[in-house]
């Protein structure tokens, strides 16, 4: 990796900082994306002759051309795009407005699509490159409360799964990354009903896996050449095998968890 560029999206906390770091410290360079340009001069300083700060808004598509510019003027070229930013949500459906729906695609499926189209041209121009995807166990299992969130994990999966088929004959790879709980602000900052921000954590998310631990078994298994990660454990990694094995089961268990009451549990935590 020494020498080597990446762009990494939602790079100023979570498990976008962490890669970063990661990386940093493996020798690369980072372009660093995200909105909150002082935290991502915090990231920066790490290494700073290493490190290009590329604040933009991830759904300001039009803007995506020059930013490709710029991020392979920066080295002379990359060669890692990470698509990390992205949005949760605690909400059931049927309490819901369009908008939030509107709004997690948007970021969560459109905007890594359009950033990876755009920086396509270039790294198949190259002949190689690594397009990693972070989807998440919601991009594999439909979880309550995330229906949303949910369907644009998925298909972020199904366009990676599509465009590795189309890509590996041209030299390029792509990992895609399904992390359950890791230690991050993505509860907090997870939309509710109306669109407002939900503002507390869950309790699975702060027991969760260290996102410096995360980033380290990220770039292992890209530089290892693998095509999904799973980062889980416990019942969220069974949920994943059991989605796959006895799907039938799993709609059960899911079912009888929201009849339990996990809706009210989550609002519980709010309060």
């Amino acid at each position: 990796m020494s020498g080597k560029t990446a762009w990494i999206t939602g790079a100023s906390s979570g498990i976008g900082e962490a890669l970063a770091k990661e990386w940093l410290a493996r020798g690369g360079h980072c372009v660093l994306s995200g909105r909150n340009v002082a935290a991502l001069e915090a990231v920066a300083s790490v290494a700073p002759d290493r490190c290009l700060v590329l604040p933009f808004e991830s759904t300001d598509y039009s803007a995506l051309p020059a930013l490709v510019d710029q991020a392979v003027a920066f080295a002379g070229g990359v060669d890692v795009l990470v698509n990390n930013a992205g949005i949760s949500q605690r909400s059931l459906a049927v309490d819901t407005a369009f908008p939030v729906y509107q709004k997690i695609v948007d970021v969560d499926l459109l905007a890594p699509i359009a950033l990876t189209q755009a920086l396509l041209p270039h790294m198949v121009a190259r002949g190689s490159g690594h397009v990693v995807m972070i989807s998440s166990v919601a991009g594999k299992v439909g979880s309550p409360m995330r229906t949303a969130y949910s369907a644009a994990k998925h298909g972020l999966i199904g366009y990676a799964d599509a465009l590795r088929a189309e890509t590996d004959g041209l030299g390029l790879r792509v990992l895609v990354v399904t992390p359950g709980s890791v230690r991050t602000d993505v509860s907090k900052n997870a939309l509710t009903a109306d669109g407002s921000t939900r503002g507390v954590s869950d309790r699975a998310i702060e027991n969760g896996y260290p996102p410096e631990v995360a980033a380290q078994r990220i770039w292992d298994a890209m530089d290892a050449g693998t095509r999904e990660l799973l980062i889980a454990e416990g019942m969220e990694a069974a949920i994943v095998d059991l989605r796959a094995k006895e799907p039938e089961k799993l709609f059960d268990m899911m079912a009888a968890s929201v009849a339990a009451g996990y809706a009210q549990k989550m609002a519980a935590e709010n309060n």
